[in-house]
Formats: C-alpha cells, structure tokens, sequence
C-alpha cells in the first residue's frame, strides 16, 4: 500500500470505459495498492465501479470529431482534476500528454501496438504512399515526444525495445484468473462442439478464412462470435459465405459475459493475417483460451510456434480448408484436446497470469520514479 493516496488519473478517447487492459487490469490493480484512481473514457454518466471513478466522455459520431471535440473535452476534464500523474492509453493523447507536461504534469504513455506499422494496414488511408509518409512522420513525431514523458508501458517485448529502455517497461496483457474463475458459464443446449473466437471482427483477424473452415468442418462445430465488426460491408460479405450456415454472431459482451461463453466452447481460435504489428504479438485472447481450459487453432507464426507450441495447433491463416483439418483432429482426438487444454491452464497460472504480471506495473510506478 502506498503512504498517501496519489491520484493517478487514466486517459483514453478510443478505447471503452470497461476495457479489460485499462478497467479490469491497470485501473483495478492501482485502486487495489492503494490510489485514488479516475477513468476517462466514453461513457453514459459519471460513476464509480469497483473503486474507479468513471468521468464521461461524449461518444463521436466520426474519427475526426473524436480526435478533435472528444480529445479536447478530454484535457479539459483532466486538468480539473488535479492528478499526481496522468497515464493515456492512445497515440492520438501524446499532445495532450506533451501539454499536460508543460503544465507540469507526470505523465506515462501506455503504449498497445506498434502504430507507425499499424498506420501501413489501415484501410481507411487508401494509398500506400500516404500511408508510408504518415507512418514516417508519427513515428519521428512519437520517438521525439517519449523523450518528456515519465514513463511508457509497453504491451509486447518488440514494442518496448522501441523506447528508451530507462523509462520503459513491459507490461504484457495476460488474462486475470479470478474474473474468468469468477464467471458462470451460460445456459446452452449444446448439440455439437463450439469453437469461440471473442475480439475485433476485423478482415486481418482471419474472420473471413475462419467462416470459410466452418463450410468444411460442417456440422460437427458452431462458430461463436463475439466482437465488434469493422463495418457493415465486412459483416455481410462474411454472412453470404457458406461457412455462415455453422456460424453463430453473439453480439459484443462485456468482458465478464465473455468469459461465461468461453469456459463453455471447446475450442478457441486465433488466425491473425502475418502482418508485421501480428508476427510477434501477444494476443490476449489466446491467453483468456488458455485460462479457460481450451485448446487452440492458432497462425502458423514462427513465435507463435515458439510460445503456444504446447496448448494450440497451428494453420495457414489463408487456407481455410487447412483451418478446418486442425479443428477436425482436436474435435477427433479428445485426449489431445484436454492436454492442450491442460497445458494452456498450467502455463497461464505458471508464468501467464496478469496476478503475476500486475506487479510489474506497481514496481514500474516506484522505478520510473513517477510516485
């Protein structure tokens, strides 16, 4: 526990108010050592849940009025609140974070992705030449800006070798046993086997390919859905595939309802397109499959191979038929299944768990001299 109650104030104008990195893990986790934590996200009213103060932002009708209206309400708002260090969680805040700094602010840059690659693989940037001459100025523009800033989180390993190393550290996004432990599982007549995928319904997260493997896989498994779509466009090109007929969408859940979903499926899955931001990464919900006992269909990334190699089967993420042989020899070989389902589970509660990780961000506070 800290001496006295410091108030760490979180910022974030992209991301929702019960996000399970910024609510569930970071916030809590402070509020837990001790600080007066307030949240500032998109949200309906003013609130305080499990010992977060919820401050609401306007929810944008469009990108260019959350990253102008939205993100100067949000500094407004952060000012007034007087913190002893403010913590924000998107690219699109390191000018409020470099503001906040000239008001002489502590300041840490929670750092989720790579986002001059991420830039390279937007689809809303049409050309590859402006996405080339954005990504090089937001990168000279991020590196140059971490040099004011007290501290930066990074997600992953690759991202934090990005940033001086003095005032960096990792902080991976493992799940948090006691809320998956916590979760009842859903009342369903199951008929036959359930492979779940939970996160951003987004083309480059193999959605399309995964539906495509339902058609071969036919009626020994249902896709579960859960998520986001990233338009309408991609929803109904998916939904007039012939893998749609074995598919079911769920809607997006918060975090808690996911984990009543998983702990039922038998097996999860994860097929990311190999873009550079996806080869190296740590995906969260391959951690959340692994708490939840299941066996998984996973990329065939080499580092993939390396640290799933004992809990998930590894496929092509463009061959659906490839996909749908995985899902097939875990659905006929149940003892394979429960190892890798066994393994998941050990390694989560080994050396995988936020319990564990969530230390690191406690003695970051106190290393990178911040509080």
């Amino acid at each position: 526990m800290v001496s006295l109650k410091r108030k760490i104030c979180i910022l974030t104008s992209v991301h929702p108010p019960f996000d399970g990195r910024v609510f569930h893990k970071e916030a809590k986790t402070l509020v837990k050592a001790g600080y007066d934590v307030v949240l500032i996200a998109q949200h309906k009213k003013e609130e305080v849940v499990d010992g977060v103060r919820i401050i609401p932002l306007p929810k944008p009708r469009n990108r260019f009025e959350r990253m102008t209206r939205v993100v100067w309400k949000l500094f407004r708002l952060a000012l007034k609140e007087k913190a002893d260090v403010y913590h924000f969680h998107d690219p699109e805040l390191i000018l409020v974070g470099l503001v906040l700094k000239l008001f002489g602010k502590k300041v840490i840059y929670d750092v989720h992705e790579d986002v001059p690659q991420d830039i390279l693989t937007k689809d809303w940037i049409r050309s590859y030449i402006v996405k080339r001459i954005v990504s090089f100025f937001f990168k000279g523009f991020e590196n140059l800006s971490c040099i004011f800033f007290n501290g930066i989180i990074a997600a992953t390993p690759d991202i934090a070798k990005k940033f001086p190393s003095q005032k960096t550290i990792t902080l991976r996004n493992f799940p948090t046993l006691e809320l998956i432990d916590k979760a009842k599982p859903i009342d369903v007549n199951k008929h036959r086997a359930i492979v779940i995928y939970a996160g951003g319904l987004i083309k480059i997260r193999g959605i399309k390919e995964i539906i495509q493997a339902m058609e071969f896989v036919g009626n020994r498994a249902e896709l579960w859905l859960l998520g986001k779509w990233e338009s309408e466009e991609f929803k109904q090109e998916c939904e007039s595939l012939k893998g749609w007929r074995y598919t079911k969408y769920l809607g997006l859940k918060p975090l808690e309802k996911v984990y009543s979903y998983m702990i039922v499926a038998d097996i999860g899955i994860s097929i990311l397109y190999p873009v550079k931001n996806y080869v190296t990464s740590l995906p969260v919900k391959a951690f959340e499959y692994m708490a939840c006992s299941l066996p998984m269909i996973m990329s065939n990334f080499p580092y993939w191979k390396e640290i799933f190699r004992e809990c998930a089967m590894f496929a092509n993420p463009y061959d659906p038929k490839e996909i749908a042989e995985k899902i097939l020899y875990v659905l006929n070989n149940p003892d394979k299944a429960k190892e890798l389902g066994n393994n998941g589970r050990r390694l989560v509660e080994e050396k995988y768990s936020w319990e564990k990780e969530s230390k690191k961000l406690l003695r970051g506070y106190r290393e990178l001299c911040v509080v």
